[in-house]
């Protein structure tokens, strides 16, 4: 049995998602955090000691982390196999370190104040937008001449970043337009993998 739990409308459960339907794992996925409760309660806790989304329940193995389980699912997953050369294996690994310490970071104040807020403050969403579209450029520029973030092949990159491309295409602000994320975003969307994961609003 192998469960997933967390809500659709957690950028970092998008990801877990995404990466399961790649796979073709089997899976049940549990509603869990925000208005959904559960992440408090003890037995989830016992799980997962931070009280977030999501936590992969497998047979009694018990992973939490989103990227740490984009990587697991590298190791038992051919769809999703890391590349053989170490070189470009640690490019995968540094392009999803940045999303998580990053590309996400950057936007998670406007996300913050946008969707979780009731009197935004737009000097602190300008902030965050300044930021985030310096961690776009970046993305955009290392996609000019590339169909996937690392080599020719569809990878867990590709899946941490699409899910935090997700979020920032589609927040409520004017942006820099991006030609060569837009088109990645696009190739990478329309996988039938991705329609689970990034079917639901962003808030």
């Amino acid at each position: 049995m192998r469960r997933l739990w967390g809500r659709l409308t957690s950028v970092n459960v998008q990801k877990a998602v995404w990466g399961l339907d790649e796979a073709g794992l089997d899976y049940e996925r549990v509603e869990a955090g925000g208005a959904h409760g559960v992440v408090d309660d003890p037995a989830y806790r016992a799980m997962n000691p931070n009280g977030l989304v999501p936590t992969l329940e497998e047979d009694g193995f018990v992973l939490w982390e989103s990227n740490a389980i984009l990587r697991y699912l590298a190791t038992i997953a051919p769809a999703l196999a890391l590349p053989a050369d170490p070189q470009m294996r640690a490019y995968v690994e540094q392009w999803v370190d940045w999303q998580a310490t990053s590309f996400t970071p950057a936007m998670r104040d406007a996300f913050w104040q946008l969707f979780r807020t009731a009197e935004p403050d737009r000097a602190v969403i300008a902030a965050s937008l300044k930021k985030s579209e310096a961690m776009a450029a970046i993305l955009d520029a290392h996609l000019a001449d590339r169909t996937y973030v690392v080599g020719e092949q569809f990878g867990i990159a590709d899946i941490a970043l699409g899910c935090a491309a997700h979020r920032w295409l589609n927040l409520p602000v004017e942006r820099v337009e991006r030609p060569a994320l837009r088109r990645w975003y696009a190739r990478i969307a329309a996988r039938p993998a991705a329609a689970r994961a990034l079917g639901e609003p962003i808030g």
